[in-house]
């Protein structure tokens, strides 16, 4: 990610330090899925991973113990929208998408189409080639049944 100006308008950092904690949670949720550890554990480590100090502390601490606590209940509102068995999907897509699950679901104060952006970003950054396309196909398909009044299903 580029640096920014430090004149750059508040909006910004704000934006800039809330994408920093959903990068730090997805990790975060990734490394949970591949080794069940502690959650308490993973965010202690995180906490002192280098850029740290510019994310949203409040916002990464929410999204992360909130999808983890939250995980199996997430993964049955994304099941439907999977083309595969959720244990085949790469574990950055599945970190992701039970992430932005969890913000569909929990912050509905932010646009769906933010927190869909946001996981397609997160994607590109993190995920395979194509990776994003699909998380982009699946979120498309699951906000409908947690936002019906912020979005009309497809016809």
């Amino acid at each position: 990610m580029q640096g920014r100006s430090p004149a750059a308008p508040a909006g910004n950092r704000t934006r800039s330090a809330r994408r920093r904690s959903r990068e730090f949670a997805m990790q975060g949720i990734y490394q949970w899925l591949l080794s069940a550890e502690d959650v308490g554990a993973i965010q202690a480590h995180i906490e002192t991973s280098p850029g740290f100090d510019r994310a949203d502390r409040h916002h990464f601490e929410t999204l992360l113990r909130g999808a983890i606590q939250q995980a199996s209940a997430l993964e049955a509102l994304i099941l439907p929208s999977l083309d595969r068995p959720l244990n085949l999907l790469s574990p950055v897509e599945r970190a992701i998408l039970t992430l932005a699950t969890y913000e569909l679901k929990d912050h509905q104060e932010i646009p769906y189409r933010v927190v869909i952006n946001e996981a397609v970003e997160l994607a590109k950054n993190f995920g395979g080639t194509d990776g994003y396309k699909y998380v982009n196909g699946v979120l498309d398909k699951v906000v409908p049944g947690i936002r019906p009044n912020e979005v009309r299903p497809a016809d």
